[in-house]
């Protein structure tokens, strides 16, 4: 009997805490949350160097794609945003043709996810950009490529250029 009591105080306590939390909640979800306040002029490059993956696809990707719905639900529509991916290094064949993908990956049946993605971010306006030391490097050819990816010279030379015209750098 006394476990039965201690056991209904516990869960009393705890439904009690719920109730509190709740009501804090609630409370702090009257705050006001702050929105961007320019919607002109939003330019990013995106440093896309790590070869990591979020829900299927570069995470890179994943992370643009997110940050132009955040953009759109305060107000700014895709094609008023600038923005930049460079493919580098590791993340590279991400821009890769299914055929030049599957030997990337030895499996002659790989499928790569990223071209779906990479296309709709074309389609918002999005630029995604390929280095081309990074591509002699690995033997990939102009061919092996997607058509919605752009080849420029070097990653390092095209992001300095791209901050300099006042791009914010965001590394990946």
């Amino acid at each position: 009997m006394h476990r039965f009591l201690i056991a209904g105080f516990v869960t009393l306590a705890l439904l009690a805490a719920n109730v509190s939390q709740a009501a804090s909640v609630e409370e702090s979800s009257k705050r006001p949350v702050m929105q961007i306040q320019n919607k002109q002029g939003i330019k990013a490059v995106y440093d896309a160097r790590n070869d990591q993956w979020q829900a299927g696809i570069g995470k890179t990707l994943y992370y643009v794609r997110g940050l132009i719905e955040s953009y759109k639900k305060q107000g700014v529509e895709p094609s008023k945003l600038d923005i930049h991916i460079v493919l580098h290094g590791p993340t590279a064949y991400w821009a890769l043709k299914d055929e030049a993908f599957q030997t990337t990956q030895s499996d002659p049946f790989a499928v790569n996810t990223n071209a779906k993605i990479i296309h709709d971010l074309n389609a918002l306006g999005v630029k995604v950009e390929v280095c081309n030391v990074t591509l002699r490097g690995y033997g990939w050819t102009q061919e092996m490529l997607l058509p919605d990816v752009t080849i420029v010279f070097d990653a390092y030379t095209r992001m300095i250029e791209l901050q300099q015209e006042g791009y914010a750098y965001i590394i990946f």
